[in-house]
């Protein structure tokens, strides 16, 4: 590692860094701008290629083109006019004649009143394709809509909801998703940097290289979604952003705490920061490896969108740890002692974290561990009772955004008056030989409306031997009791000889993802813990130490999830979860949380070898108190972030995970942990020798570690 650090911070070196940094974000800051255009948000994307709705989809681009329907609502309590009515025959007629954005005017459905005689509200379905650019332009297609049918007024309502209308709802949420978190993290960096550090200078040194690693990262993603396939989406492209300014700047705070400790025993900054590199370098890399593996194991999902996930912020990270190991640590060396202004770290000045609040605080807990331990692992615990209130289970539409959007309205509106499923109906696929019996078979099916099944306008009748048609739902198509009926209906049309059904559809694809989502669950969890405890046995080289670091942290989660849940329901008044938030929640915690007792324990370690476990574990947290805490910060803030976007799935993920670093910073790591290794004394790092020679210069090949002290 020490020669490694020499080739970043050595006197040509370190121009030699700099200039290769800059040649790099001449060429990639240009297609870090393209991955905007390179999302994918389609059904298909999201969803897994084995699941029966994908296939549907599949299948029906031989009969039309795919497309989902906006559905214009008209509704006046007391009963349309008779010059509402010309309003809306009026409109439907300028409908029929769009075509721009990808309107299929001429396909036009309706008006549909909710009964024969003094109607209340009417209908008009407007198909919108959805090809290669559908999701780009679904928004300027409702805008189109609305240019036409207006917004209402005297009493009559006017609302554009259906797929078409949500779909452009959560469009335009997403619009500048990519720019609103880069704003807000930088803020939320900037802020805690200058609390960090009290210097208006040094702040911009770690900012700059954040931003170079994420305008680097976002044009390798770019390459990749372009050239190679990955699946990139609004989602997996908003924690990027979030996940590369909150690892990157606590590598940089770790990084420079141990710069300035270093500076203050060396008058030659450049030995300062080769020893700083080297010192502080594993437990850097480690924790980005950690990080970068347990992402990667997202790409075992079975939800397309989660897998997409995986390679996306695993390139983030890695990428960040580069460049706050390379780039930074040139920049630190270039700029000289004076970026510290005004507390500039002199030589031969003290050690202000020998006698800071870190250290009491390691000494008071040092007085009774045991007892400390065991009440906050007990408060912890019971804090995790508030899992009881998660209600995992999936957010309707209705309940999807923060505010209240158009679509959502008008989907109350529609209810009122039509079957709550019209909007967004079930697509059955099957041979043309059984079509009469698996039509047979979904009519009779509870929850379905018997009349309504039929061949949606524009249409092939017929596909290789296939027939294609549709079916509305008495219940809100996001609702469980719609996707209850669609397992209904799978089953009678499975149960239909040599049909070949299949059941497809907007309720089909939500019920097939929260059953992917739950496989995820119970298959990625283990193996994240698996990656974690592997890396802590072969960083810490012991087993007793890893597994009390893993348990530590599953309880950390635990409570995190548990005051959660509680906040949601009584603070925020959500009305659940996503089903995939314990999963993402679970990998940034359980991957970003771990970064701090991986620079806590092996700093320990060091310490340990030199002066005993006991001494050291009260040094350790001594000297990383300040940095860890602060790290802790920064991440928390730019993780709260997310809750900037008016959409509740990444308002709960950034509160939840914000909540967790916080917890596991100021509680976790700087109380449990700390108590526990003091309580099981040296046998914390069993097998090793060091759990029997404790102290007695154990140097494995590092003389220096018995002989020099390292702060």
């Amino acid at each position: 590692m020490r020669a490694t650090a020499h080739l970043v911070c050595g006197r040509r070196a370190k121009w030699v860094v700099l200039i290769l940094w800059l040649i790099v974000l001449f060429l990639m800051a240009p297609f870090a701008s393209k991955l905007t255009g390179a999302q994918d948000n389609d059904a298909a994307s999201w969803l897994p290629g084995s699941a029966e709705s994908t296939q549907v989809l599949e299948i029906s681009k031989g009969f039309r083109p795919e497309q989902i329907p906006a559905i214009v609502v008209y509704a006046r309590d007391d009963g349309l006019t008779a010059g509402d009515r010309a309003r809306i025959a009026a409109d439907t007629v300028q409908l029929r004649r769009l075509t721009d954005h990808g309107i299929r005017g001429a396909e036009t459905r309706g008006p549909v009143y909710d009964r024969p005689v003094d109607p209340r509200a009417a209908q008009i379905h407007v198909p919108i394709t959805m090809d290669e650019k559908g999701w780009s332009r679904i928004s300027p297609a409702v805008d189109s809509i609305r240019d036409v049918v207006g917004r209402g007024g005297a009493g009559l309502a006017v609302h554009i909801t259906g797929p078409g209308g949500t779909s452009a709802d959560f469009a335009k949420a997403f619009e500048g998703i990519d720019s609103t978190l880069l704003v807000a993290a930088m803020g939320v960096v900037i802020v805690m940097l200058l609390i960090t550090y009290r210097s208006p200078t040094l702040l911009l040194v770690p900012l700059i290289g954040v931003v170079v690693a994420l305008f680097t990262a976002q044009a390798l993603i770019y390459f990749l979604a372009h050239y190679a396939g990955l699946t990139v989406n609004g989602q997996s492209a908003g924690i990027l952003t979030v996940l590369v300014f909150g690892a990157g700047t606590d590598y940089a705070l770790l990084l420079v705490a141990r710069y300035r400790e270093e500076l203050r025993r060396h008058e030659d900054r450049h030995e300062a920061m080769t020893l700083a590199l080297h010192r502080a370098g594993p437990a850097v890399l480690a924790s980005g490896a950690t990080v970068v593996l347990s992402m990667l194991v997202l790409t075992a999902a079975e939800m397309n969108s989660t897998a997409g996930l995986g390679p996306v912020a695993a390139i983030g990270v890695a990428v960040a740890l580069l460049a706050m190991m390379t780039l930074f640590p040139a920049l630190l060396v270039i700029c000289g002692r004076w970026i510290f202004w005004p507390a500039i770290p002199h030589f031969g000045s003290a050690d202000p974290t020998e006698r800071g609040f870190w250290a009491r605080t390691g000494r008071g807990i040092a007085d009774r561990p045991r007892m400390i331990w065991i009440v906050t692992a007990l408060v912890l615990g019971v804090c995790s009772l508030g899992l009881i209130q998660l209600r995992a289970e999936g957010i309707s539409n209705a309940d999807a955004f923060t505010g209240k959007p158009d679509s959502i309205t008008g989907q109350e509106v529609s209810e009122k008056y039509f079957p709550a499923g019209s909007g967004d109906p079930l697509v059955i696929v099957s041979h043309q030989a059984q079509a009469r019996q698996v039509g047979a078979a979904v009519a009779a099916t509870d929850g379905v409306v018997p009349t309504s099944l039929g061949l949606p306008p524009g249409t092939k009748p017929l596909h290789e031997g296939r027939v294609l048609f549709e079916a509305t739902m008495t219940a809100p198509s996001d609702s469980e009791a719609a996707k209850q009926t669609v397992e209904r209906v799978r089953d009678a049309v499975h149960a239909v000889p040599d049909a070949d059904a299949r059941v497809g559809g907007g309720t089909a694809a939500l019920l097939d993802a929260d059953r992917a989502t739950t496989h995820d669950n119970i298959l990625i969890i283990p193996l994240v813990l698996g990656v974690v405890l592997l890396i802590l046995c072969g960083l810490l080289r012991a087993l007793v130490a890893p597994l009390l670091l893993v348990g530590t942290v599953i309880l950390s989660f635990a409570a995190a999830l548990g005051i959660s849940a509680l906040a949601f329901r009584y603070v925020f008044d959500y009305a659940g979860e996503s089903t995939d938030f314990p999963l993402f929640v679970f990998v940034f915690l359980v991957a970003l949380g771990i970064d701090y007792n991986i620079f806590l324990t092996t700093r320990i370690r060091e310490e340990a070898l030199r002066q005993g476990t006991r001494t050291g574990v009260v040094t350790g947290l001594a000297a990383t108190g300040s940095v860890i805490t602060s790290a802790g910060l920064v991440l928390a803030g730019t993780f709260a972030a997310l809750g900037t976007l008016p959409m509740v799935g990444f308002a709960e993920i950034g509160f939840a995970v914000a909540l967790g670093v916080l917890l596991d910073t100021f509680v976790v790591r700087s109380v449990l942990v700390t108590a526990l290794f003091l309580d099981v004394g040296p046998k914390v790092w069993w097998p090793h020798r060091l759990a029997r020679d404790d102290g007695r210069a154990v140097t494995e090949g590092a003389p220096e570690a018995a002989t020099k002290s390292s702060g």
